[in-house]
């Protein structure tokens, strides 16, 4: 029973480890950029858009799908730096608890909120 205990409180241990780890994802914030930083989409690690900045040159009417592919490849590029900031976070979180290589809590290879 005494190996119960200690792992109901390393469960206990990571559970809180883990709900600080989703509560600074919020916090974390990257920057992706397309077209050479003409435009430019700030989102946090847990994929909420804050900002958006477009450099004039960029608003043409008569080049609607320029500007819509630079917004794609921006939002794309934004999710790649919050899904790596992610993973980082929870991996920090995760660090010292004992788990089995390979183990990825909560999320596993691909299965993040993206």
């Amino acid at each position: 029973m005494k190996d119960l205990a200690g792992l109901m409180k390393q469960a206990q241990a990571m559970q809180k480890k883990m709900q600080e780890a989703q509560e600074r994802l919020a916090d974390v914030e990257v920057t992706g950029e397309s077209g050479g930083g003409l435009v430019r989409i700030v989102m946090t690690a847990k994929g909420e858009v804050k900002k958006l900045h477009l450099d004039p040159s960029v608003v043409d009417p008569s080049e609607i799908e320029v500007l819509e592919d630079l917004l794609a490849a921006g939002l794309n590029d934004a999710r790649r730096k919050a899904e790596q900031a992610q993973q980082k976070v929870m991996s920090e979180a995760t660090q010292g608890l004992g788990l089995p290589p390979g183990l990825d809590l909560p999320f596993g290879k691909g299965g993040g909120p993206f």
